[in-house]
């Protein structure tokens, strides 16, 4: 199991455990919350109706009296009450008169007159001066309907002549306790969707930080470019941040010793001449000799200082794994700087540069600078390999969501044995005409370049003449 739907799966069960079970103490707590509630509004409402029927009760007119009469009223009523939704028409209340000795004298409903209740708890309880109170079913044998009682006592003075009760079925209240416990589910519910919404959101939200630090780790480890995780302002930002300092010290090593061993490997050639070259000319030599020698000492020296030019420009751009500037590059001008730039070194060597790129041709989004370096790099190879009086054609062709810019050149192309090695560091061809090799670290900078804008170069032999190299970047 991934570690997102681990963290969801936590969240969602600690949260949703908790939410059922406070939304179960809320739904069991409803009902008898609310029976305590109607409980001490029928304490209430006995007492004073105790008070009312003492002077029928102690006159002995109970059955017959104002109390009896204005009970009845009562009855007849038509409430039309609409509560919390619910329609009330009709008292629920049942009103009975016990005398001193717990014989039923008055019933408002007329259906228990001289029955004894001195046994029920209501009755009992009250005549020897105590609170009395009881629940039982609305019917003999009824397990599911039931009726509070709740009594008060009816005095002449200090004497006790009866006890009032007043019974209401509990399922006048039901409705209520159904609608509030319903209430309590939709919105406990609500919470618990809710709860999942954040556990999914804050799962996301730590996911795609370790995915990003988990999918940069992969890159590092398979040796591949890639940009430092994002910034962060919390404890993954701090690992993303510790990593990529990490990835740099090391590779830092690892990089210099590279180029240490490939620029020593470089610099011997050029230094065994020089060291030759200034040998002889310590002997006597014809001063035609001395000339050619110290020729050779500067196309060494030059030699040397372009390699390592070259080899810094590379190093910078393989060091970055991402681009450090953006900008939106016109693709007809840049190849008209281009096409300048290359213009005295293809005149001198009787070289034609032909630019074609069309007027609506896309931009590109990248790092002008870097871009002409590379494009220069093409051109440069281009001029020196083909012959004079040849043309090189450098054309711009725009497709869904790329720009191909191709160089085409007339010299000899490619051997079968250079192919795979042309972007190899300081592998390098005889120039035609020269015979001079370059410092081999053109078109792997070209290579870089063309990975930090997120697409590709290369290089192959023309259908018919000389060698063709594409660079092939992302429309901006």
């Amino acid at each position: 199991m991934r570690l997102g739907l681990r963290l969801f799966l936590a969240f969602f069960l600690i949260v949703g455990l908790a939410a059922f079970f406070v939304m179960r103490v809320f739904v069991n707590e409803v009902k008898p919350g609310v029976r305590q509630a109607m409980e001490s509004t029928l304490v209430e409402t006995a007492n004073m109706l105790a008070v009312m029927a003492a002077d029928d009760l102690k006159h002995g007119v109970i059955a017959r009296g104002d109390f009896a009469q204005h009970m009845a009223q009562a009855r007849r009523r038509d409430l039309d009450a609409n509560v919390s939704g619910f329609i009330k028409r009709t008292l629920d209340y049942r009103v009975t008169i016990t005398d001193a000795r717990g014989v039923v004298v008055y019933d408002s409903q007329g259906r228990d007159l001289g029955r004894d209740n001195s046994r029920w708890n209501d009755v009992y309880r009250t005549l020897r001066g105590e609170y009395g109170a009881r629940s039982s079913p609305e019917a003999p044998g009824d397990t599911i309907n039931t009726v509070m009682h709740v009594a008060a006592p009816i005095s002449d003075g200090q004497r006790l002549i009866g006890v009032l009760t007043v019974a209401q079925p509990n399922r006048a209240l039901e409705p209520f306790i159904v609608a509030s416990q319903r209430n309590i589910l939709q919105r406990g519910g609500w919470l618990i969707g809710l709860s999942a919404l954040i556990g999914l959101a804050m799962s996301a939200w730590l996911i795609r930080g370790i995915g990003g630090l988990n999918r940069y780790a992969k890159a590092v480890s398979a040796g591949q470019p890639v940009a430092p995780p994002r910034p962060r302002r919390d404890e993954i930002g701090d690992l993303g941040q510790a990593l990529e300092t990490m990835r740099r010290k090391l590779e830092g090593k690892a990089y210099v010793e590279q180029y240490v061993q490939s620029l020593t490997h470089e610099m011997k050639s050029p230094l065994a001449a020089i060291r030759g070259a200034a040998e002889l000319l310590q002997e006597p030599l014809p001063q035609a000799e001395r000339e050619r020698f110290a020729r050779n000492i500067q196309a060494q020296e030059a030699r040397l200082t372009a390699t390592i030019d070259k080899l810094l420009a590379l190093a910078e751009v393989e060091q970055h794994g991402w681009l450090q500037h953006r900008q939106r590059v016109d693709v007809g001008q840049l190849l008209a700087q281009c096409a300048n730039d290359i213009s005295a070194t293809a005149l001198a060597r009787r070289v034609t540069v032909q630019v074609q790129a069309p007027h609506d041709a896309p931009a590109v989004e990248g790092d002008a600078f870097l871009l002409r370096q590379a494009l220069g790099n093409l051109l440069d190879n281009a001029v020196g390999f083909s012959p004079e009086g040849a043309c090189v054609q450098v054309v711009a062709e725009a497709g869904d969501r790329a720009v191909t810019i191709s160089v085409t050149d007339q010299g000899p192309g490619i051997p079968d044995y250079a192919g795979e090695r042309v972007f190899e560091r300081f592998y390098s061809l005889p120039r035609p005409a020269t015979g001079a090799r370059s410092s081999g670290l053109g078109l792997p900078f070209v290579r870089e370049v063309a990975r930090l804008h997120g697409g590709s170069v290369t290089l192959v032999n023309g259908a018919t003449v000389g060698a063709v190299a594409q660079l092939q970047l992302p429309a901006g």
